[in-house]
């Protein structure tokens, strides 16, 4: 090769070629720590070292579930109008108000307010922290999704997962750092809700297939061992270095090289992992495991104890069809009885084991709904989009446990107190988790980029 087709840089690395240096850079490379070695947050006295977000994919509605509007009682039917006189809603054939079909409780000794159908949450109430202040802006589902999963209504961005792995690595290292559950249907606006984004392919979420196999192609085909795979492994791992070390820029190299020593060792560890068969019968009672209503996400959440038991450092789960713009009662009501004692039996679960308190779960779905809807006839009744007012609850990780923090208007259209922006929702979730957004940063795009896009404030109140 002629100096006139070497490039500047390819000149630069070919004076460390020599047999001393190349030695050196071994022992470089041996010492360095993989992208998922654990690290020191920024605020190492934070109490949550992982986080289990439980997704209700759809819009729960906070006026339905946690956020209980009695006001409504007397408006029920009359017609939604933002000026002059109301009327009823079946003369009309217009918009008008819907009161909750569900009565509501107050629970544990907090008092915390709650659908009386919530009948297994109802017993860690004390263990939970509501939030009724978020606003997003979005009224669509993926946009709306995508700005409280990413911080971006557009998609592109780094998932909060990707963030947390990247900000804290993963204690346990033949595992994923991050670790989504979906159903057998994606979320609207599909994998980026879960992208590692701009940050490297190392911090992306591995979604495990609800059906059949978790990880397609995890065990060896027939025949192979695994001193055969290593073989392998090892033999591609010197032809990618020899094409690494002639393109050293190449960073995407390093992470496919990274990903296939994962494989391998995962292959080890996820099989034990994701049997659940093994744990006691009473534990798979509790998080109703074995019936039809909650058998689906009650693995989930099973498995999500398991994972951070294991050292995962950020577990997604997701639950779909929140959705309801008609026969609200019928749905939602579905809806809880699937999820109800499965989240109640999580949350007892990590406390029972000493977790909940390095554990932050996080429930929320992407805005909230309108305590009103269109006539559709009938008992239909059903809600809306709503992104200026929704509930999201927090509990463990050093979350303000036992207490509600802010609140809606009589009507449950909009956050009144202790209103706050989603970016300052996920700047309080990464300082619970020990992270300060302000120094969380990746540079992209000619700057340096947050996962709250740019800047948010902590909600004091939420954090213990």
């Amino acid at each position: 090769m002629s100096l006139s087709s070497i490039n500047r840089r390819e000149h630069l690395y070919g004076l460390g070629a020599s047999i001393g240096s190349l030695a050196f850079t071994s022992l470089l490379a041996a010492e360095k720590k993989g992208p998922l070695e654990p690290k020191t947050g920024h605020f190492p006295a934070a109490k949550a070292r992982s986080c289990i977000f439980l997704m209700m994919e759809g819009g729960p509605s906070h006026i339905d579930t946690f956020d209980p509007k009695p006001m409504l009682e007397k408006m029920h039917l009359k017609e939604f109008v933002r000026e002059g006189k109301q009327k009823s809603a079946m003369e009309s054939g217009k918009r008008y108000y819907v009161k909750s079909p569900f009565q509501f409780i107050k629970a544990g000794r907090s008092g915390a307010d709650m659908a009386e159908n919530w009948t297994h949450l109802a017993k860690v109430a004390d263990e939970i922290c509501f939030f009724r202040g978020c606003t997003v802006d979005s009224v669509n589902h993926p946009t709306a999704m995508y700005q409280m999963n990413c911080g971006n209504r557009f998609g592109g961005d780094p998932g909060m997962g990707a963030w947390v792995t990247y900000g804290l690595g993963s204690v346990n290292q033949d595992l994923p750092g991050f670790i989504v559950l979906p159903e057998v249907s994606y979320p609207q606006g599909g994998a980026a809700n879960w992208s590692n984004g701009y940050l490297p392919a190392h911090y992306q979420g591995t979604p495990l297939r609800p059906k059949g196999s978790p990880i397609l192609d995890l065990a060896p085909p027939p025949g192979i061992t695994r001193e055969h795979q290593r073989r392998n492994l090892d033999l591609l791992a010197k032809l990618n270095a020899d094409h690494a070390a002639a393109h050293p820029d190449h960073a995407e190299l390093g992470a496919r090289m990274e990903s296939y020593e994962l494989a391998f060792r995962m292959q080890a560890q996820v099989p034990e992992v994701l049997d659940i068969s093994r744990e006691d019968e009473r534990t798979k009672v509790a998080y109703g495991i074995g019936q039809d209503e909650t058998d689906a996400f009650g693995r989930k959440c099973l498995l999500a104890r398991k994972l951070v038991e294991k050292g995962v450092r950020f577990v997604q789960l997701y639950n779909g069809s929140w959705d309801s713009h008609d026969y609200i009662e019928r749905a939602h009501g579905n809806l809880v009885r699937g999820v109800d004692q499965p989240i109640a039996a999580l949350i007892a679960d990590l406390k029972q084991r000493g977790l909940l308190e390095s554990t932050l779960i996080v429930w929320c779905g992407e805005f909230g709904r309108t305590p009103d809807n269109g006539v559709r006839g009938g008992t239909a009744y059903g809600r809306d989009h709503n992104p200026n007012a929704m509930t999201i609850w927090l509990a463990g990780g050093g979350c303000n446990a036992g207490h509600t923090v802010g609140a809606t208007d009589d009507l449950g259209m909009a956050a009144v107190e202790g209103k706050a922006h989603v970016r300052d929702l996920h700047v309080t979730l990464l300082k619970l988790l020990g992270l300060d957004d302000n120094k969380l940063t990746y540079y992209h795009g000619g700057r340096f980029k947050q996962l709250s896009q740019f800047g948010g404030s902590v909600i004091k109140d939420l954090i213990a």
